[in-house]
Order: structure tokens, then C-alpha cells, then sequence
């Protein structure tokens, strides 16, 4: 039974991802539009002969004193051009044929406000229509409404328009042609608008700072353009596992299920970036944005996006203070309990209570620490078919179970997911009661229902359901899915999917993190899909990774990307997930998930390292023993980065932003502030090692002392580099089989030394939560 179960589950996976080449042929070769949850890229609307486009031509007017002010925009039209056999287009001014005659503004003059959030941010909001729209009162997005700066900016009138002054930075807005100029404290240009004027004589490569109307519907997009400077380097966006580096890249925001962290789409797309020139942007929006950053133009971002109006926060500093600017206005998490920390096991799935036993003696019994059992698909009654009950055939007693797993130190996660089949038990209930996104005429979008978390109904039948099982004792919750909320869906607060179908992980996220805190007072699910503001519920984790080097790779890559996107906290599936993972692969990948803010084994077929013999599950407890000597660090390091909204896994340009060489690394990381970790990402003893800025670094596994500077190192025991900077103190406890264990009255500090003369380290103690920095004589 369980051979065939798991036979069919991985049966499945193929077929999906053969699905998903499929669909991308069909695209291609049939010219398919567009496919249910396909990502959207905006800036094909920006190439429509059928709209009308507005370039924004000059300021109006500007009160200082309230930030308020108004913007000319020129209308113009898309003309065919030929040139030589070669075909190309044109905008050209437009003098509008509207009847009744005069009724609409030819070159509308739209409302344009800028207001100081504090020193080092600023928001600025375009509209593209007369109406001014309400403020929205269910924005999930913004922890609370930004703070008035406006006191600690300086305004004054120039020749060329007014400008803002900070300590920090300034923003000219000139008044013809209209532009926004970004400048550092020193004066320097960061980056702005681009004008008409920016493009040579003789053809236009960029078309400026824009909105389009519609031909189809009348319906408005606006289309920010900034320079991009040369060698200007963007990070950020999301989950990424394309060059953490997104200069020269096109990106679409919009949530997507890629099948793995292998493509240019993404689990956890994130409005917002920033640059190594000293400035970021948070677009406040939830429609979806293509980002062009270079791409189609090396001097120029282009930022296309669906929604009618522009709301930008813009944040002036260094990586760290960028993020911790961006953090503060959408929210940063509270910290996840201990024992998530720790080992989690799982597979694809565990059928029974029998299973989940036997896993959990065998952990105990080779004394491999852990302190979460999952069980995916197939603890229902049939296997993938959510109905928040443990199967009676195959769970004796699931109280008993939880509260006898819990004798042993584990904690229980649950898998379900926000979709229901036309064969689930729920799904006459649901219909029923109206508890879905709906199409236009009212009806179910999909076959399946999905559950519409604006709906106050819907969330109290959805916690009821959960919040039975975690009364019952269950720890977690694994929140999978969510990328699928129908773009053309009606949803219960009046909005439709283009608003709607990125928010959708944020409210999923936010709906069974309540209810888990309600409950346990526990801030902690499992989640794998996101959007600005889903940092507040850790943890996500980068999905189904393909179990090959560059599934590994690609892992990485997306990691850091999501931790330069505002998100202390992620996770893995070590080994990869699809097929059975090589072993050398496993081994390799092993340390690397022991060394990132939470620690998970799943995949779909046996991961347990018992299947891989005796001499594998030595080396798998070994580093599973890493981390939980380390745990001490682990946890003060991920109160520091809840304090400041900073990740855990953390690329070095973050701690080192003046090091040119730091920008550049992305296959090695900071795990913290303290330790440097260089996972094998291919088969061999040692690796080029990048060592930024001007410590030395003393090698974890080996003593051994190294200079800034690329380095060839040879790895330890473990296959995998981790160096420790000159200067450290590193806290340890002895190893126990589960957090709950663990003797925080033991902890013994080691120091490092190369230079350095005395030893620092940070410690955050379990039963007070405060952070402290010691000093090691």
C-alpha cells in the first residue's frame, strides 16, 4: 500500500511538470494568451497600437507644505514605422477626437503628492484619473499607516522646481520636463525619471514615464521609467533563482507555482529592490508589475505595471538600512518558537500513525536530534483530498498519537492546501454557504473551489477547521499552494483577481498564522507562497527544489534573493524533492540546510537517512548535531534579524556593501553576522572561497586562518567551507535529541582569534527573549 501510494504520488509530479512543458509549447507554437495562473508580463500592454498613451510632461503646480500637486501629461498614439525594410513604431502627439467635443482633457492634469515618511524614506503617489481614490482600509500590506516625516525634510524652490532635503538624501522634482532626481547626501545622482530629452537625435529607444488607456476597456496602467546607471547593480524581487544580480534581467511579480526553484518565476515575487548606488523602491501595489531592468535597455528600469496608480516608497541608505526601512512599513515577524528550529522530517507522504511512529523511534533510536514530524498528503481518507480529518483507517487514535510524540520531543505539522476538488467531501458545503472566489456571473471560477480568504466567513469556517487540530495538538501547519487565485475571480471584498491573485498568499499566510497564535501563541507555520508583508509569518520555505546541482544552485540562489526581499527567515527541501536524491548530492546538500534559519528533509520519495545505510545516517546525525550545537547562535542571530527585518542567510553585500568583490558572490553566504558558509555546489574537497572585507576568518572545521580575498579551501570533515570572522564568540550547547532538551545554563562560548584581541558574540536566552552582546576576555 505504501509503495503504491508513494508510486502514485511521484507518478503525479511528472505528470505536472510534463503538463507544464506542455503548456509552454502550446503557448508558443499555438499562440495561446494566456494560461490560469500563467504570470503575467505587463509590458506587452505597452506595445498596443489600440491604447492611448500619456507621457508625463511637466509640474503644474507643488504646495510644499502639503506635498500635493499636479502633473501635465501629453497624450500621444503608437504610429507604425517603416524604415529601410526595417519595421518599427513611434509615439506621436495625439489630438484627441472624443465627442462631445471638449468633454475629456487632451493632456489631462492628474494629482501628484510627495510625502516624508521619516530621514530616509519617501512616498510618492501619481494618480491617472481625476478621481481620487479612497484610502484603502483593507490593505494587508502596510503594518500601519506610515508616519508623517514631513518635519524632517527640508523644501525650498529652485530654478529648476522644488526639492526635498534630508540628512540622508534629496529629491529634486523639476518642473519642465517634468522629473523626479534622486541624489545621495554627497549629491551624487542615484537615479531618476527619464524625459524625451534622454534619448538621442536620431530614434527613440526609451519611451518615458507613462500611463496607457485602454482600447479594450478604458481601463489605465501606468509605467514609472528611471535611469539606470552604468554598472548599477538591483537586488531583490522575490524568491529569484535567476543571478541574484537583476540588472539586464525582465522579471514578472506575479505568483506563480514554477515547479521549483530552477525558473525566472517565482513562489514569493516582492514589489520591491534596491540598488548598490544607494536607494530602494517598495511598490505599493498588489497588481502585477513586469520589472525591466536593463533588459530591453541598458540605461533604463522600466517598471510596467497593471495598476492604474503609482505608490512608491522610496528609501535612501546602505542594504541593511534599506531593508530595515522597507521592514518597519510592511511589517517584520516575531519570533518563531524554538523548537521550529530544529530537524524537521517528513516525506511525501507518511499514511499512518504506524509510519509517523516508526519515524519518530528510529530518529530517537539513532539519536539523530529532531523536533518536528510532518505529515504531508496522505493522513487524510484519501490521499491529496484536504478534509481536516486523520484517516479512521489508518490513525488508531490521533490524540494519542500527537500527545505521545510529544512525549518524545516532536512537535506535528500538517499538510492541507486552500483548493477543493468537485469530489471533496467540503465541496457541496462551501458552494453552499458561498465561501469561494467567484467569476463574473457568480459561479465557481475553476472546477475547484478555492477559498476566499476576504471573506470574514470563509477565514472563521477555515480556522474552525485548523484550530480543531491544533487544539488537538498539532504544532504546525504546512500552508501549500496559494499561487493559484483566479486572476478573472471575483473576490468577496468587491475586488477582482488583478488586485486580488498576488494578495491571495498574504491573506492564506496571515489566516493560519492567526489561529496558530490564538492557540499555542506561537508565531509559525510552513508556507510556500508570498507577497510584501507575508515576512510577518515566518516561515516559507523555496518548494520543490529538482535534486540535481543546479536544483541545488538554484535553491541557494533563491534563498538570498528572498532574504535581500525583506524575509528573515526560510527554509529548504534538503536533498531536493522530485526524484530520490544521489547520495553525494544529499551529503553535499545536507550541512548547507543544517546551516540556514530552519531545517527540513522532505522529498517524495524515503528521505529518512536510514534508506541510505548505516555509514549515512552517522554522517546525517553529525550535522544535524552542527546546528544543534550551534543553536545558542542560531537563535540569538535570529532575534537580531527580527529586531531589524534582516535574513539569516544573508549575501555578503549586506555586511560588506563598500566591498565591490561582495556583490558579486552568490553561491556563498553569511549565516548571521558571524559565520561565512561555502556549500559544495558540485562533487570535489575544496572551493574558491570569496573572503570580503578586511578580517581574517578562522575556519570552523579545521582552525585554519584566512585573509580577505578569494581563497582555495579545502573543506573539513563536512563537505562544505564554514569560517568564523576574526573577533568571534561563538555560543554552544551540548547536543540534545530535541530543543525541549536542551541545558541553556550550559552553554560554553568558543573564541575566535587571529588579530583580533578580545572576542564578541551575541546571546538571546529561550526564557527571556532579550538580546544581549557579550564580551569573551
Amino acid at each position: 500500500m505504501k509503495d503504491y501510494h508513494l508510486l502514485k504520488s511521484t507518478a503525479i509530479l511528472l505528470l505536472a511538470a510534463t503538463a507544464t512543458s506542455a503548456h509552454a509549447q502550446l503557448k508558443t507554437n499555438a499562440g495561446v494568451q494566456y494560461l490560469l495562473s500563467q504570470p503575467k508580463d505587463m509590458s506587452q500592454d505597452f506595445l498596443d497600437l489600440s491604447n492611448t498613451y500619456f507621457f508625463a510632461d511637466s509640474l503644474v503646480s507643488l504646495d510644499p507644505a502639503t506635498g500635493q500637486g499636479l502633473v501635465q501629461w501629453k497624450r500621444q498614439q503608437l504610429m507604425p514605422r517603416q524604415a529601410f525594410n526595417a519595421n518599427t513604431y513611434l509615439h506621436q502627439p495625439l489630438q484627441t477626437l472624443d465627442f462631445p467635443d471638449g468633454a475629456y482633457d487632451n493632456n489631462p492634469q492628474l494629482r501628484f503628492t510627495i510625502e516624508p515618511v521619516n530621514e530616509r524614506t519617501l512616498r510618492i503617489r501619481m494618480l491617472t484619473t481625476p478621481v481620487i481614490p479612497q484610502e484603502d482600509a483593507d490593505d494587508p500590506m502596510l503594518v500601519a499607516k506610515p508616519a508623517d516625516g514631513r518635519s524632517l525634510w527640508k523644501t525650498e524652490k529652485t530654478d529648476k522646481g522644488t526639492l526635498y532635503t534630508s540628512r540622508y538624501g534629496s529629491l529634486l522634482i523639476e518642473n519642465y520636463p517634468w522629473r523626479l532626481v534622486l541624489k545621495d547626501a554627497d549629491g551624487r545622482v542615484l537615479t531618476q525619471t527619464r524625459c524625451w530629452s534622454d534619448n538621442d537625435s536620431t530614434q527613440v529607444k526609451v519611451p518615458p514615464f507613462s500611463f496607457i488607456k485602454r482600447g479594450s476597456d478604458n481601463s489605465r496602467s501606468i509605467n514609472p521609467v528611471f535611469s539606470l546607471a552604468p554598472n548599477e547593480k538591483i537586488y531583490g524581487c522575490g524568491e529569484s533563482a535567476t543571478p541574484l544580480n537583476k540588472a539586464g534581467q525582465k522579471l514578472n511579480l506575479f505568483v506563480a507555482d514554477p515547479q521549483g526553484p530552477e525558473t525566472p518565476d517565482m513562489y514569493k515575487p516582492i514589489p520591491f529592490f534596491f540598488s548598490n548606488r544607494g536607494y530602494g523602491m517598495f511598490m505599493h501595489t498588489s497588481a502585477p508589475v513586469t520589472c525591466d531592468f536593463g533588459h530591453s535597455y541598458i540605461g533604463a528600469t522600466k517598471l510596467f505595471m497593471a495598476d492604474e496608480a503609482m505608490d512608491f516608497f522610496i528609501f535612501f541608505g546602505s542594504p541593511k538600512e534599506v531593508l530595515s526601512e522597507y521592514t518597519a512599513l510592511v511589517g517584520r515577524p516575531e519570533m518563531p518558537p524554538l523548537w521550529s528550529f530544529g530537524t524537521w522530517m517528513s516525506r511525501i507522504t507518511y499514511f499512518s500513525e504506524a509510519e509517523g511512529r516508526d519515524v519518530a523511534n528510529k530518529l530517537r533510536e539513532n539519536k539523530i536530534p529532531s523536533d518536528v514530524i510532518h505529515f504531508d498528503t496522505g493522513w487524510f481518507g484519501v490521499d491529496w483530498q484536504c478534509d481536516y480529518a486523520f484517516a479512521a483507517d489508518r490513525f488508531d487514535n490521533p490524540k494519542k498519537m500527537l500527545d505521545d510524540l510529544r512525549t518524545q520531543g516532536f512537535r506535528t505539522c500538517l499538510w492541507q492546501l486552500p483548493y477543493f476538488t468537485p469530489k471533496n467531501r467540503f465541496f457541496p458545503e462551501l458552494v453552499e454557504r458561498g465561501l469561494y472566489v467567484r467569476n463574473g456571473k457568480g459561479q465557481l471560477p475553476y472546477e475547484d473551489v478555492v477559498l476566499d480568504f476576504t471573506n470574514p466567513e470563509t477565514v472563521e469556517w477555515y480556522q474552525q477547521k485548523l484550530g480543531n487540530l491544533i487544539e488537538m495538538g498539532v504544532g504546525a501547519i504546512k500552508v501549500d499552494f496559494g499561487e493559484s487565485a483566479p486572476l478573472e475571480g471575483i473576490y468577496a471584498n468587491g475586488r477582482s483577481g488583478l488586485y486580488e491573485h498576488n494578495l491571495y498568499p498574504l491573506r492564506y499566510n496571515k489566516t493560519v498564522a492567526d489561529v496558530i497564535k490564538k492557540i499555542h501563541g506561537e508565531n509559525i507555520i510552513w508556507a510556500r507562497s508570498a507577497w510584501a508583508g507575508s515576512q510577518r509569518y515566518p516561515l516559507h520555505w523555496g518548494g520543490d527544489a529538482a535534486t540535481t546541482d543546479t536544483g541545488f544552485e538554484g535553491t541557494l540562489r533563491s534563498g538570498l534573493s528572498l532574504g535581500l526581499s525583506g524575509f528573515c527567515f526560510w527554509s529548504n527541501d534538503i536533498g531536493g524533492f522530485v526524484t530520490k536524491s544521489p547520495e553525494g548530492l544529499y551529503r553535499r546538500w545536507l550541512p548547507f540546510g543544517f546551516l540556514t534559519s530552519h531545517s527540513r528533509v522532505h522529498g517524495a520519495p524515503p528521505t529518512e537517512p536510514w534508506y541510505y545505510g548505516k555509514e549515512f545516517t552517522n554522517y546525517f546525525r553529525k550535522c544535524a548535531e552542527l546546528k544543534y550545537k550551534l543553536m545558542p547562535y542560531v537563535y540569538a542571530q535570529a532575534k537580531e534579524c527580527t529586531e531589524n527585518g534582516w535574513p539569516m542567510l544573508r549575501a555578503l553585500l549586506m555586511e560588506y556593501p563598500n566591498d565591490p568583490g561582495a556583490w558579486l558572490v552568490e553561491d556563498e553566504y553569511l549565516f548571521g553576522s558571524n559565520l561565512l558558509v561555502a556549500p559544495m555546489l558540485e562533487e570535489g574537497n575544496s572551493r574558491d572561497v570569496y573572503i570580503p572585507g578586511r578580517q581574517k576568518w578562522i575556519d570552523y572545521q579545521t582552525g585554519k586562518v584566512y585573509t580577505p580575498g578569494w581563497n582555495r579551501i579545502e573543506c573539513g570533515a563536512l563537505p562544505i567551507v564554514i569560517l568564523v570572522k576574526d573577533g568571534s564568540a561563538i555560543p554552544h550547547i551540548p547536543v540534545a535529541q530535541c530543543t525541549d532538551q536542551m541545558k541553556w545554563d550550559k552553554i560554553e562560548w568558543k573564541k575566535y582569534l587571529a588579530d583580533e584581541k578580545k572576542a564578541e558574540g551575541l546571546l538571546c536566552l529561550p526564557t527571556d527573549g532579550k538580546l544581549q552582546r557579550v564580551s569573551i576576555p
